[in-house]
């Protein structure tokens, strides 16, 4: 069993920026490709972005230039920096780890943007 710790959702204006924080524990294999997915009301869950363990990334053309994902093997974390935010980044954020056929969610974090 892998669990995931979000942190870091909240209210931001539009144009502002937040940092999401994921921390992974339990039985944690070393290759893995942890990411964040959202899901606004009424649609369906999406990839906002993910990384590998060797680093390479991956984003929705949505967040492009946007959004930075990083992370630490170390302590087995996944960030994910969020800029110039805008009304359709309000969803609920998830934390995925994923390896080999085993795929683990966190809980979600809420991030609303607004004026």
């Amino acid at each position: 069993q892998v669990q995931l710790a979000e942190s870091g959702g909240g209210l931001v204006q539009p144009g502002g920026s937040l940092r999401l924080s994921c921390a992974a524990s339990g039985r944690i294999f070393s290759r893995n490709t942890m990411g964040w997915y959202r899901q606004a009301p009424g649609k369906l869950r999406e990839l906002v972005a993910d990384i590998t363990w060797s680093g390479n990334t991956n984003y929705a053309d949505s967040v492009k230039g946007r959004f930075t994902i990083s992370r630490d093997n170390a302590k087995n974390t996944v960030d994910l920096q969020m800029n110039s935010l805008n009304l359709e980044d309000t969803a609920v954020y998830y934390c995925n780890y994923r390896s080999f056929s085993l795929v683990y969610w966190g809980q979600g974090t809420q991030v609303t943007v607004s004026s």
